[in-house]
Formats: structure tokens, C-alpha cells, sequence
């Protein structure tokens, strides 16, 4: 495994960075609120191709892989961007990979409902050029509702698991030009309930293969999310680094008090750690490792972790300032909670992860030999 980015990967890297910087400054996130979506700057990102980077480019897409797609998420958290690229690019990733076949489909078994299906085919091809913005419900169905789907406030497109049914809903009063349904919420994200109609609903594929689309897709998003955790916390760190050095307590600078200088060094070793964790996963991802799936969620949960530790102890560090909506933290500290309880509860998650790794485990162990019966007493 090489880290090291490439000439071009570098290149997308900083042109990213100067683009969100400058379409993304902290007065545009405040007015994407509370929706938490900017649809200018989505029509911009989607001229750049960002969020079909990696679907192949015989559909349409820019055939790279997910290190490139956690380049643009990481400059995407660094600037808390109000657009769901995150999410558009991996619905984008499964529908175009599912109407293509899904032929590398994880654990083997075909994936189509059917025959090729031409409504597929057009709404695919509309969502990897742009017209269509498609996001992913990342918990199964209950009933006939999808619930706190991200960006399904702004969405055309949702693919959805129910049961063993994996749907691509069509949303007839929803999109980024009439946004509706949104799920208030304290990280301005366009979450929303987004009801089941089967009128408007394709099967992309049915039982286990499904099951295993839908968990591609899953770890696909942690893995991004991750990347862009990344981002947000290692921007915030920025932050609380500028701030105490210039904000003076006692006749000096609050930066140069040993306890804030160790807690600022603790989390930039921690993003540190996380940034490695996030690019491993991508790397996993586009190498189709078997561990892909257990690497992208140990890289978003360490990245959640992270990231809401560090803008919480740079928020402390502005004392009250840093709750008031004058400030930028209070941006960060509220994104870095929200954008990771958007996949649920992190214990669950870490439950979930053990059994993976040492169920796994323990059911490939060689069982152990009966110890030999004790010997009886003579006489």
C-alpha cells in the first residue's frame, strides 16, 4: 500500500481545495441554512464532474477510483460545503454499476431483477450527467418509509433496501429545485422521510444480492464520510491553532498554557491517524480487498470520533464565544455531531464491527480438542 498521492491526484487535491475555499467561505454555509443546501454551488460541483468521478467512462462517468472521491470529500469537509456530493456519488456509483450488471457483485450471484430495464438505463444516464441528483438510504426500509435519508430533501433519486428488495424510488415532488419534506435538525443537513411508492419504483435487485449491493454502497459512503470527517476536523483544528494564538488570558497567550498545548497536539496525531484510515479504506475499496467493507467503517467511526473531539475542545477553547453564531466553530462542532449520527447510533456501529472481525474469527478457529478425562483413583 502506497499513500502518496500522485501528480494528478495531488493536482485534484489543490484544485479542489481552491475551489471550495472559494465557493464554500463559511458566510455561504450560514445562508444554505437551515436546509443545508446550496443549489448554485451543486450545479457548480456537478459541472466538474465530481460526484460521477468514479462511475466508469463508458457510462458517462470519469472512470477514477474512491482515492480520488476522498480527495473531494476531504476539501469538502474542510469547508463544509451544503452540497450532498458524498451521497450523489455513491448512489451514482451503484445504479450506474447495477444497470451495467453489477458483474463484481461481493460473494458472487447476479444482481439484476430482470432483463435490463430502459427506465434504468435513461435515469441512470441522467443522474451520472447531473439532471438527476440521486442519494442512498443507508437503514432498510420500515414499512413503506425510508427514514432520515441524507439529502432526501434535495433528492430525485433514492435507492433504498426493503426487505430483500433493493428500490430506486422517484420522487415526483422532490429535488433541489423544490425541496421538501426536510427533517429539522441541528447540523442543517437536508435529511428526510421519504415514503415508498412502488408506482414510482424500480427493482435493482432482489434477496442476498441485494442485501450485499446495499452493504457496497453502505461502505462506500463510510468510507467518504469519513474522509470528510477528516476534513472538518483537521480545519477545525486550524481554527482553535489561530485562535489561541491570539487570544490572551492573565497577560498571555492562552496557546503558550501546557494543557491547551497538549490537547491541540493529542488531536492532530488523532487526525493524523484518522487521515491514514480513511485512504486505506479507499485504497481497499479500489483494489476490491475483502476487507474493504471492515476498513471503511473502522475509518468512520475513528474519524467521527475525532473530528467531534477536536471541534468540541477548540470550541471550549473560545470559552463562550465559540457557542455564539458569530463564530465559525460552532459550524464545525455542530457538522462534526451531525454528519456521523446521520448512520445511527456509534456503539451499535462498534458492535456491529466486532462481530464482523472476531465472529469472523472465531468461526474459522480450529475447535479445540476435548481435554482428556481425568484418570480414576486406583483402588
Amino acid at each position: 500500500m502506497d499513500l502518496d498521492f500522485t501528480d494528478d491526484q495531488s493536482a485534484l487535491r489543490d484544485t479542489l481545495r481552491t475551489f471550495f475555499e472559494k465557493e464554500s467561505s463559511t458566510a455561504a454555509v450560514r445562508a444554505a441554512e437551515p436546509l443545508g443546501f446550496d443549489a448554485a454551488l451543486w450545479r457548480k460541483v456537478v459541472d466538474l464532474g465530481l460526484a460521477a468521478i468514479a462511475v466508469p467512462e463508458h457510462l458517462g462517468g470519469g472512470g477514477a477510483g474512491f482515492v480520488e472521491l476522498a480527495i473531494a470529500a476531504e476539501c469538502l469537509g474542510q469547508s463544509l460545503a451544503p452540497v450532498p456530493l458524498i451521497e450523489a456519488a455513491v448512489a451514482n456509483d451503484l445504479i450506474a454499476w447495477l444497470s451495467d450488471g453489477g458483474s463484481s457483485l461481493p460473494g458472487g450471484g447476479s444482481s439484476s431483477a430482470g432483463e435490463p430495464d430502459a427506465r434504468l438505463e435513461s435515469l441512470t444516464a441522467r443522474a451520472v450527467a447531473g439532471e438527476l441528483l440521486a442519494t442512498l438510504a443507508l437503514r432498510p426500509a420500515t414499512g413503506d418509509l425510508a427514514r432520515l435519508v441524507p439529502a432526501g430533501a434535495v433528492a430525485d433519486l433514492v435507492a433504498v433496501l426493503r426487505g430483500d428488495e433493493l428500490l430506486l424510488l422517484r420522487q415526483p415532488d422532490r429535488g433541489p429545485a423544490a425541496p421538501g419534506g426536510a427533517v429539522h435538525n441541528l447540523g442543517a443537513l437536508p435529511l428526510a422521510d421519504c415514503p415508498i411508492d412502488m408506482a414510482h419504483a424500480l427493482v435493482l435487485a432482489r434477496g442476498p444480492a441485494a442485501v450485499r449491493a446495499h452493504r457496497r454502497a453502505l461502505s462506500r459512503w463510510e468510507l467518504l464520510t469519513g474522509a470528510a470527517l477528516f476534513g472538518l476536523g483537521s480545519k477545525a483544528l486550524d481554527i482553535g491553532v489561530d485562535y489561541v494564538m491570539q487570544r490572551k488570558a492573565f497577560g498571555v497567550l492562552i496557546g503558550t498554557f501546557q494543557t491547551i498545548q497538549h490537547r491541540l497536539a493529542d488531536n492532530a496525531i488523532a487526525l493524523d491517524g484518522a487521515r491514514l484510515l480513511a485512504y486505506e479504506a479507499a485504497w481497499a475499496q479500489d483494489e476490491h480487498l475483502p476487507t474493504a467493507d471492515t476498513s471503511a467503517t473502522t475509518a468512520f467511526l475513528f474519524a467521527s470520533e475525532t473530528a467531534f473531539k477536536t471541534a468540541s475542545e477548540v470550541l471550549h477553547f473560545h470559552g463562550g464565544y465559540g457557542y455564539t453564531l458569530e463564530y465559525d466553530i460552532q459550524l464545525y462542532f455542530r457538522r462534526a455531531k451531525a454528519w456521523s449520527l446521520v448512520a445511527g447510533d456509534s456503539r451499535a456501529a462498534y458492535a456491529r464491527l466486532a462481530h464482523r472481525v472476531f465472529g469472523a474469527a472465531q468461526a474459522h478457529a480450529p475447535v479445540p480438542a476435548p481435554a482428556p478425562a481425568p484418570a480414576e483413583r486406583a483402588g
